[in-house]
């Protein structure tokens, strides 16, 4: 009997152990994520801290991805606004829309991923219009017209 109950605390010891190693494990590997949204456009961010700055979209890099300067200046905005002196490594997941849409989707994301980061940022950010979702969406076609709203033409006779 007494085999029984020694093999019983071991292996309730070893559950309580296992849990927390994971959770160090997760501590390790320490990332805030955030979801941008503009349109129809997703922007999944991942911000983890690094020794230098480099960013991440698709798996290519933001002048690939976003080739005209306008766009890789929307992209950067929250970085060079917030004035946060960490640099980070940034991983983003973009899905849906056209690529300005993505642009303006990723700023959403990263701003709110620097205001889970650093708090302080959060005012500066507001001010700007960083963190407000843009709701404009293309409304939807009805039946009887040719689109959302443009009716055939009409006829008298």
């Amino acid at each position: 009997m007494t085999t029984t109950t020694e093999k019983k605390i071991k292996t309730t010891s070893e559950a309580v152990k296992t849990p927390a190693v994971k959770a160090v494990k997760k501590a390790s590997a320490r990332y805030i994520e955030a979801v941008g949204r503009r349109k129809t456009s997703t922007a999944r961010v991942r911000i983890t801290p690094a020794t230098k700055e480099s960013v991440i979209v698709n798996s290519k890099t933001v002048p690939v991805y976003f080739p005209t300067a306008e766009m890789q200046f929307i992209v950067n905005d929250p970085l060079v606004k917030s004035k946060v002196a960490e640099k980070f490594l940034i991983t983003v997941v973009v899905r849906g829309g056209g690529i300005h849409s993505q642009a303006e989707a990723f700023r959403h994301g990263l701003s709110r991923a620097l205001v889970k980061y650093d708090e302080e940022t959060r005012t500066r950010l507001k001010k700007l219009g960083f963190l407000k979702r843009d709701p404009r969406m293309k409304e939807r076609r009805k039946f009887g017209l040719k689109k959302a709203r443009k009716a055939p033409q009409w006829s008298k006779r």
